[in-house]
């Protein structure tokens, strides 16, 4: 079941490092908020040789979790262009379920879609030549600035990944 959208009432509290994550088949892209949950920045990509092996990956992300004292994760979700959930996105959920077990965080699923062709944008606005190197970093950002500006503005956000699902 995917969560509906409703008030952020997991946060800790009004201050505190909020994690961005970007999922991908063979990498993560890492963001991660300012304390005051004003700006995303960039951290890492996290790589791995296969879709499937995800140990590595998840104790990478509870490692900078902690190293952040973050407070909440926030996870790209792709859905479809026509909003329907398909293999990437349940991929996702199982994914995010998987974070919220391995860091006890409250997870939350960010609408994704376009944010790989937006940060493609960015970097041919910007003249970075590599995109590869950095498209799932800088998705992770527009991921988690996307949620951060929402947040700020006093809308909903959507709730978290719930422990029962």
């Amino acid at each position: 079941m995917i969560p509906e959208v409703q008030i952020q009432d997991s946060l800790k509290s009004d201050y505190g490092r909020v994690i961005g994550l970007d999922y991908g088949s063979k990498t993560v892209g890492v963001a991660v908020s300012d304390p005051l949950r004003l700006t995303a920045q960039g951290v890492e990509i996290i790589r791995r040789k296969s879709e499937n092996k995800l140990r590595q990956t998840l104790a990478r992300i509870s490692e900078l979790a902690s190293r952040y004292q973050a407070e909440t994760i926030v996870l790209g979700f792709p859905r479809n262009m026509n909003a329907t959930i398909g293999e990437r996105a349940e991929a996702a959920l199982s994914f995010g379920r998987m974070v919220k077990k391995r860091t006890s965080l409250p997870v939350v699923l960010w609408d994704e879609r376009l944010t790989t062709v937006a940060a493609d944008r960015a970097m041919d606005e910007t003249g970075v030549r590599d995109h590869k190197a950095y498209v799932d970093e800088i998705a992770a950002m527009l991921i988690l600035q996307g949620y951060l500006d929402r947040l700020n503005a006093g809308l909903p956000v959507p709730g978290g990944i719930e422990d029962d699902e």
